[in-house]
Formats: structure tokens, sequence, C-alpha cells
């Protein structure tokens, strides 16, 4: 059986072609489409957002075989808190013939742990892990202790934080204050020996600056396992904002360019709250668990 599993969240679309019998994927594709853009202001995902996703969706299926595929299409926060998602779900289904299931941020945090678990068991690690989804509207929060999974979901995301703030000392007293829920969450584990994994865009990105991958020679299979320490974090996060903003473009990606530090400083804050110094990066994400609990039935 091959699935297509399709993840729209607030700033990116996902997609994994997997091959259920082989257990890999066969092919992806990513595009920038920032469903969330304005969304806090006008509570709507606007007309033009829904225009990138279908026009992404559309160019997808040129680069991957939709026919006779399994698929299975999920978006998130965005869509959670849009007073138009029914409407979007409609045009896109309309405009594309795939119908987008909005999951809540307890089945994300699951099925993006799911993803992880089988990557950490390919890289030959089986223990208990604490793992950290930065996405563009939420930032979820997943430990997996002798088989039990505890998962949480904050309002804490690369574009929601982003779009409400001017500056760098904007964006740093936003992510300490946003992040409290986060922490009190936390405490509840910190007696636990866990390992600390990373994924979604923020990790993946500065883990390809640290191979000297840009986003267009951007490789999967070199970023993950890659393990990234808190100074290297400060590293990166200081070259980024010496970079002028065509630079930062051609190293993150056309549309991400604003919206990587205010990841990076989200994910330095995670650091501290769990008392960890490295983490494992992971790019296998949300779409990806989405295949495998496909095949799985």
């Amino acid at each position: 059986m091959r699935v297509v599993a399709i993840d729209l969240g607030s700033n990116s679309l996902t997609i994994v072609e997997y091959d259920c019998e082989k257990k890999e994927a066969v092919n992806s594709f990513m595009q920038n489409v920032r469903t969330a853009q304005n969304l806090i202001e006008s509570k709507k995902i606007s007309q033009e957002a829904i225009n990138r996703v279908i026009d992404a969706l559309n160019c997808a299926k040129k680069q991957i075989n939709f026919n006779s595929a399994v698929v299975k299409a999920v978006t998130t926060q965005a869509l959670r808190v849009a007073q138009n998602a029914d409407d979007v779900i409609a045009q896109i289904k309309a405009k594309t013939g795939i119908e987008f299931n909005i999951i809540s941020p307890k089945t994300e945090g699951e099925l993006t742990l799911k993803a992880v678990k089988a990557r950490l068991e390919k890289l030959g690690i089986n223990k208990n892990f604490v793992l950290v989804d930065i996405g563009g509207g939420s930032t979820e929060l997943s430990y997996y202790i002798d088989g039990k999974i505890y998962s949480k979901s904050f309002e804490l995301g690369i574009v929601t934080t982003a779009n409400s703030c001017k500056s760098l000392e904007e964006i740093e007293s936003f992510v300490k204050q946003k992040a409290k829920e986060i922490e009190d969450f936390a405490k509840k584990f910190n007696n636990k020996e866990l390992i600390f994994t990373a994924t979604a865009g923020t990790p993946t990105t500065i883990a390809a600056m640290k191979h000297n991958l840009v986003y267009k020679t951007y490789n999967a299979d070199i970023v993950t396992g890659t393990k990234l320490t808190l100074d290297e974090l400060d590293y990166y996060l200081k070259k980024l904002l010496a970079m002028s903003k065509k630079e930062r473009e051609i190293t993150v990606g056309v549309g991400r360019d604003d919206l990587i530090v205010a990841g990076v400083i989200i994910f330095k804050e995670i650091y501290k709250i769990l008392n960890k110094n490295e983490a494992i990066v992971i790019d296998d994400g949300l779409s990806m668990g989405v295949a495998i609990s496909a095949c799985e039935g």
C-alpha cells in the first residue's frame, strides 16, 4: 500500500509519499504557504493564503503520484482557531479534490511522536525521550516514557510570535511570558532520564546550517540525527541576525526569513525549561506520523 500524507500547518504544507511495505518515504514535497498570515488580526484565513495552499497542492500533484494512493490530509492550529475553517476546507476540496481533517492538539502530538520514535529506532536509539515540535501557530511538547505518551499543545508558534512582535527584545519577552505554561507542564517530568529531541522547521534549519546546507541544498538524511547544543543555537542566531534579508532568504528560504529568528528564541527557551544542553534533530514530523498511522490501519 502507498500513502500520501499531507500536513497543512500555520506556515508550511508538507507532503510525504510513503511505501507501507518498505516502511520508508519514496517522495516528499514542502512549500511555505503562510496559512496563518494576518490570522491574529482578522481571525480568518485570508483568501490569498487559501489560494497559496491550492496552488501548492496542485504543484505537488505534478511531483507526487496521488493516483491509487491512500490520501490522508490533516491540518492543525491555524484551522483550529480560524472562524472560516469550514469555508477554507470546502474551497481546497473543490479546487484540488483533497479534503482536510482538523486534528486535535493531542492527536497532532501523538502522530508526530510516532514518526520521531520510528526514526530514533532506525538510528538505534530505544530510550525514553521528550520531543518539542515548534510549529507556525503552536508548539507541542510530548513525552514518551516507558511506552506511555504525555503530550500538550501550547499557543506559541513562530508565525504568531513573529506577527505579534516588532523587535528581538519584544520576541524574547513574548516567548518568555508564553513559555510559563510550558514550564508548568514540563515540571511534572523533571525527575526523568530523557533524551531531548526536536522536529519542525526551526531545528532542521539550524541543523542544516551546521552542515553548511542552505534551503535549496537541504538534505533530510544529513540533518536527521544531528546534535545541536544551546551554544550552537546562540551562534547560528547571531549569524542569522548579521545576514542581510537576501542572505537569510537563501539560507532558510523565501517567506521564512522573518520567522526563523522567532523559532530559534522559542527553541532556546525550551532548552532552558528542560534543563538540557543538547538536542537530537529529527526531520520526520506530523506528515510522516500520519503516513505510518495510515499504514497501521
